[in-house]
């Protein structure tokens, strides 16, 4: 009995010392959640930038490629056998540079030739070969001249035997005879007419001739239509060529066309005039140019833009044919609210800015729009002058906060 009394007594105490264990431990838990809470409670400094309204330039970046001003393929006129060949691959020329010439043998003596068929032509006419003067007058010809004075002398028997015979003095085979002799006289007046202005087509054939075969002996040098640079020669000194066939390319570098394909949304604020700004990886030079031409469709095929833009080019650093990333500049002067790139919080595809509003932190909620060096455009969400909070970092809205610019 005593023995039960003692393992009662034991198993009290035990029962008692847990007791007050779980109270020790209850106490401590209690008073360190209630810290915790202090210690959150405590207002958080931060550092605070207003929202700034400023002016911004618009621009629609896209990749482009840099094209000659202008690209002639020269070709010579006439075939031939080429004599001279002035210019190579890099060579610089001018416009009316005489870059190549054909042996022209054969095109002078065409030249003597027409030019003998011309004077012979003017011979034939009555004209003199040293002069220029074409003026004929059918009429007062040598031949029609003849043929008129047959034609009077042949009217004039005709008549006198109309005449005779009316007075029954002739028979009516010698009138027939005379007015036969008349009607004969009368063609051969019209055919030396007609044979007059035949010569006179011939001496425009002859002259047309002369100054095709001219022309052509002109042909045999060939000059550069335009000022450039050689990218391509395809011929060699004694080759021979037929009419057509390029020899030579010259490229026009200075100013470049800049072929940009603008996307289908933002071609609506491309405009001739506008400025363009384009760098390349391998030159740290920015280059500037302008708008020129725009494409009056959009591709079906990319549903892009195709805009030109000149770009100067004076000392030939820049390349056709190179690729550029470019900057389509708006030249309109706008005002946007712009916020440190810092304060912009982005979780879960949802922007927003930590304002700071009666001591509390505030979350706005807001939509951006263009970037540069630090700073976002705030499109919606926030008004300028408004406070945000410059390094927000782990900062919910709720908040009780200091602000504490250093």
């Amino acid at each position: 009995m005593l023995q039960f009394d003692l393992t009662l007594f034991n198993f009290q105490i035990v029962v008692t010392l847990l007791a007050l264990a779980l109270a020790s431990g209850c106490g401590q838990g209690t008073g360190a959640k209630e810290a915790e809470a202090k210690k959150t409670a405590a207002p958080r400094a931060v550092q605070v930038v207003p929202a700034v309204e400023d002016h911004v330039t618009r621009m629609v970046e896209a990749n482009g490629t840099l094209a000659a001003h202008d690209s002639v393929a020269l070709a010579m006129k006439v075939s031939g056998r080429i004599s001279e060949l002035n210019v190579d691959l890099g060579d610089r020329v001018r416009q009316g540079q005489v870059v190549a010439r054909i042996e022209p043998t054969d095109l002078r003596i065409a030249v003597e030739q027409a030019t003998a068929s011309l004077h012979q032509a003017r011979t034939r006419l009555g004209l003199p070969v040293d002069s220029t003067d074409e003026r004929v007058v059918p009429e007062r010809t040598p031949s029609v001249r003849q043929a008129n004075a047959a034609l009077i002398d042949a009217r004039l028997k005709r008549d006198r035997a109309q005449q005779l015979y009316d007075q029954k003095l002739i028979a009516r085979s010698d009138f027939d005879a005379a007015s036969a002799t008349f009607q004969i006289a009368e063609g051969a007046y019209l055919d030396a007419l007609e044979e007059i202005r035949n010569r006179q087509a011939v001496l425009r054939q002859r002259r047309s001739e002369l100054e095709m075969a001219t022309q052509q002996l002109a042909y045999a040098v060939l000059a550069a239509p335009i000022s450039g640079s050689v990218a391509e020669r395809t011929a060699s000194v004694g080759q021979y060529v037929t009419a057509g066939t390029p020899i030579l390319t010259i490229l026009n570098v200075n100013p470049l066309r800049l072929r940009i394909p603008v996307p289908e949304r933002a071609a609506g604020g491309v405009k001739t005039g506008q400025q363009v700004r384009l760098r390349m990886d391998q030159l740290s030079r920015v280059y500037y140019g302008r708008v020129t031409r725009l494409s009056p469709a959009i591709d079906e095929t990319n549903r892009t833009l195709l805009v030109e833009a000149e770009i100067p080019n004076e000392k030939g650093e820049l390349r056709p044919g190179a690729f550029v990333r470019a900057e389509l500049l708006s030249e309109n002067k706008e005002t946007a609210v712009f916020v440190p790139t810092s304060a912009l919080v982005t979780f879960a595809g949802i922007e927003k800015v930590i304002a700071v509003e009666n001591g509390k932190s505030v979350e706005k909620i807001v939509r951006t729009g263009f970037r540069e060096a630090g700073r976002v455009e705030i499109v919606e969400g926030l008004a300028a002058g408004e406070l945000v909070v410059a390094k927000p970092g782990n900062l919910v809205g709720g908040r009780p906060v200091t602000i504490s610019n250093k």
